[in-house]
């Protein structure tokens, strides 16, 4: 990082403050972050109103004076551009969602795990860089494409890094933005004993959708959270965009929860190509559609949900319509053939070998024609 940011921690309890010192102890030494803490929200205010320089708030629900919700109501009225992660207990969706409403960025759940902490706070400032850059470049807009530049930044920004490699599993993941930046996203995240795997694509282009990505995001990693099922999932999502949603933008997308211990995949789509099923003996096959239309459309959607059993080699690869949908300069479509064609008899030797080899044939199909939209595949395989 180029500069020092400076994170308020907001917790009533003693240990909090030794524990993240001890535990932050090298970004503190590297002048990465610096940290300062308040024991409850009044006193945050006071912080916040005193110090101009601080970047970020990680704060508690639950605290005397003021309730952590509340400081997050008055957080925007001393900087709106501050950015709020909050610390929930697990499972806690209603404050969580209530929190993700008033502004909150992110959040962690109890007991912390730091390496989640550390990720997410890197995330969250990352993101908070790439909205100042945006910010001071605002006045300067002048054109579409400068507009599309910052949702590419932003876009760019919430995509998560360092995808697990384990005896159990591998992740790869990778997404391409075009000129014309839509919304796509992809997310991988730890829910106890399994794995929540996300592709998804946000209707319309620029910073609206980049927007309305971050809002999905969020939404549907709090209610993996909080809710379980995949279909169950998606219908907490899909209920919460359609609340808040002025510009009638809808997500598609693929959430899936793979087990590691038995090989299980259980996922439910929501008006999304299904996925790629690459067997040990290079066989290729598409997985059954679900029942369920794109996010925040309509409320109180029926989603349904698969569950497919993977054996060892297995590949599974969930991509957006970018790959599908790539154009060469004769105005042909890529296609699911054509995808298919990518490991037809030849099982990838790793999930990032698969994710390389989709992007390799798409870009030698499409050539030098113009890239239209957002080109974005995951792989998961089970070694």
């Amino acid at each position: 990082m180029d500069q020092t940011y400076k994170i308020l921690v907001v917790d009533d309890e003693p240990d909090l403050e030794p524990l993240i010192l001890q535990r932050m102890r090298r970004q503190i030494r590297a002048n990465e972050y610096e940290f300062v803490f308040a024991q409850n929200g009044v006193e945050a205010l006071e912080k916040l109103n005193a110090d101009s320089t601080i970047d970020m708030v990680l704060s508690d629900i639950n605290m005397p004076m003021m309730y952590g919700l509340t400081l997050l109501q008055q957080i925007h009225g001393v900087d709106p551009n501050l950015r709020a992660v909050i610390i929930s207990a697990y499972g806690d969706m209603d404050n969580i969602r209530t929190a993700m409403n008033r502004g909150a960025f992110d959040f962690v759940t109890k007991p912390i795990d730091f390496d989640d902490l550390k990720i997410t706070i890197s995330r969250t400032l990352e993101h908070l860089a790439e909205w100042r850059e945006a910010l001071s470049s605002r006045d300067q807009l002048v054109a579409l494409q400068n507009e599309l530049s910052i949702a590419s930044q932003l876009q760019q920004s919430i995509l998560p890094k360092n995808p697990p490699v384990t005896d159990k599993y591998e992740v790869s993941a990778n997404m391409e933005p075009a000129r014309n930046v839509g919304g796509d996203f992809y997310d991988f995240f730890n829910l106890d004993e399994q794995v929540g795997l996300v592709v998804a694509d946000v209707s319309d282009k620029g910073i609206p959708a980049s927007m309305f990505m971050m809002s999905s995001r969020t939404a549907l990693k709090g209610a993996a959270i909080g809710v379980g099922d995949p279909e169950r999932v998606l219908e907490e999502v899909n209920n919460q965009l359609h609340q808040d949603n002025p510009t009638f933008m809808f997500v598609t997308l693929i959430y899936a929860l793979f087990n590691p211990a038995n090989g299980s995949l259980t996922y439910s789509i929501a008006g999304h190509d299904p996925p790629m099923l690459v067997s040990a003996d290079g066989t290729v096959t598409e997985l059954p559609l679900t029942k369920g239309v794109a996010l925040g459309i309509a409320p109180d959607i029926v989603y349904t949900q698969e569950t497919v059993e993977l054996a060892p080699g297995d590949t599974v690869v969930l991509f957006t319509d970018g790959v599908t949908e790539a154009m060469n300069a004769n105005n042909e479509q890529f296609g699911l053939t054509r995808l298919a064609d990518v490991f037809d008899g030849k099982a990838p030797e790793s999930a990032l070998a698969a994710n390389e080899a989709v992007f390799e044939y798409v870009r030698n199909f499409a050539g030098d024609a113009p890239q239209s939209d957002d080109i974005t595949c995951l792989t998961l395989r089970r070694p």
